[in-house]
């Protein structure tokens, strides 16, 4: 397997590079992961980076993006945040990853189960957490379809948030941050939304998320 360069990162379009992720997840459930010298990458990617995907995702242990999408020493920027949010930092490293490095893609990953989320919706307040938290509030906000028991009691009304606060985390990008907004209009980046689902493995795209996908 190759280590990413600069010339074929700039071959890489915002479609071809959801593809790769696509396909990286699709051998990563049928246990055929491309095999890799990663001693050899890290020689390789010594000297600079290239990788052609950012995906911001949740802090849980059992969400490793780098294993769920078999991608190798320098292919893809991490962000892991819990209940991935956004805040200024976030957006900042985004901006850095697609406006100065070259990534094409923007992939926002939340998952099944997620204990962020079951605490947004608790109300949890807890030192530096509850400013955090705080950011998936209008996900539970917007959650309007089950108006009892909502709360970490109700699982169909967690699932449902998450899944609210993915999408809005995507137009939250767009929003927030004019640079990324302007590259995704001008067809040189593409974005998405997914949930990944710690029982199976599987990672759900959201069709209607992906913008030159």
């Amino acid at each position: 397997m190759y280590t990413m360069t600069k010339e074929k990162q700039q071959e890489i379009t915002p479609k071809r590079a959801l593809e790769m992720l696509r396909e990286g997840h699709a051998r990563f459930m049928e246990k055929r992961p491309l095999a890799r010298d990663y001693q050899e990458q890290i020689k390789e990617t010594g000297n600079g980076q290239w990788p052609y995907a950012v995906v911001l995702s949740c802090i849980d242990s059992r969400t490793s993006i780098e294993l769920t999408f078999d991608q190798g020493i320098g292919d893809i920027f991490s962000i892991r945040i819990a209940g991935n949010v956004v805040n200024e930092d976030i957006l900042g490293s985004m901006e850095f990853a697609c406006k100065v490095a070259g990534a094409r893609f923007i992939l926002v990953v939340g998952h099944t189960k997620c204990g962020a989320v079951k605490g947004a919706c608790d109300q949890v307040e807890m030192g530096n957490l509850t400013g955090l938290l705080s950011r998936l509030k209008p996900a539970v906000d917007a959650e309007t379809t089950i108006t009892d028991n909502r709360n970490s009691s109700n699982p169909d009304f967690v699932e449902k948030v998450a899944s609210l606060n993915v999408r809005l985390t995507v137009k939250e990008i767009m929003k927030r941050s004019p640079i990324l907004k302007e590259m995704i209009d001008n067809g040189q980046v593409g974005i998405a939304g997914a949930m990944y689902h710690v029982e199976s493995g599987e990672l759900e795209i959201y069709e209607d998320t992906i913008i030159n996908g």
